[in-house]
């Protein structure tokens, strides 16, 4: 999944964390006595502030109160949240910062928080128009710094992944092998579950394409679908539900964590 180095937080995200620091300071509240009243720390406060983070509701209707803004600041409510179709994998990057469960659904590659710096690389090589050498590293570091987020436990992710992934030796034997030795290695985090959907099953859930799920700790549901040049963000309660139902019936599908590891194990002991 490519990212856009220079992209900026959603205007709306930046905007209304702006109005709440106008209105916050003519109120004289300061931003310690906000956040101990949202019950936030006064850094998350000012993430929301500069527009770094999306403000949360809760945020909103408790500075509403104790500004006096009158429904000024909760009228920002419904601007906040996403698009029905949001350009560039770029902007799910900053939804996906705020989720504290992700499931991934890929039928042609690696997903991009389980790939190897070698596998993520030889992909970007074989990008069309060619990308300068430069901007290959941009992208590779910028993946790598994304997998951070599996080492925070409390963050949960589900990976349904086609088994003709698994067998595409992108870079080479050496490459591929040392994937599907990272992918046994990320499996056994306790906060990530990695299933193998077989080739067996090809009428299945997800012949539509690949997706994401999200949840925030907001409880907010957003799917990411990944087309062309762009992609699209949903936040729509319909088209969530229909996605997750697709989801759950690739979970069925697949084989469960623990044969998909047998089935890789299998795998490497073969290349």
């Amino acid at each position: 999944m490519a990212t856009n180095e220079n992209a900026q937080p959603p205007m709306a995200w930046r905007y209304c964390g702006n109005q709440i620091k106008l209105w916050r300071g003519q109120a004289e509240v300061s931003r310690e006595e906000l956040a101990a009243e949202v019950g936030y720390s006064a850094e998350y406060v000012k993430s929301m502030e500069q527009g770094r983070r999306k403000p949360t509701v809760h945020l909103l209707r408790v500075a509403d109160q104790l500004c006096g803004s009158r429904g000024l600041l909760t009228a920002a409510e419904e601007y906040l949240n996403p698009e029905k179709c949001t350009s560039y994998s770029a902007d799910y990057m900053l939804y996906e910062l705020d989720a504290v469960a992700l499931y991934f659904y890929q039928a042609s590659l690696v997903p991009g928080l389980l790939q190897t710096e070698a596998y993520a690389r030889n992909l970007l090589k074989g990008s069309w128009p060619p990308l300068s050498e430069e901007t290959i590293e941009r992208r590779v570091t910028s993946r790598l710094e994304r997998q951070a987020l599996l080492n925070e436990v409390t963050r949960s992710f589900s990976f349904v992944i086609s088994e003709r992934v698994l067998h595409l030796a992108y870079g080479g034997g050496e490459v591929h092998k040392a994937q599907m030795v990272h992918l046994l290695k990320a499996g056994e985090r306790r906060n990530v579950a990695i299933q193998v959907l077989l080739d067996r099953d090809m009428v299945n859930a997800g012949m539509n394409g690949r997706f994401i799920l999200l949840e925030t700790e907001q409880h907010e549901h957003l799917v990411y679908v990944e087309v062309p040049l762009s992609g699209l963000i949903y936040a729509e309660p319909e088209k969530v539900r229909v996605m997750r139902q697709r989801y759950d019936k690739l979970l069925q599908q697949a084989l469960c964590p623990r044969e998909s590891t047998q089935f890789i194990e299998k795998m490497v002991e073969n290349l």
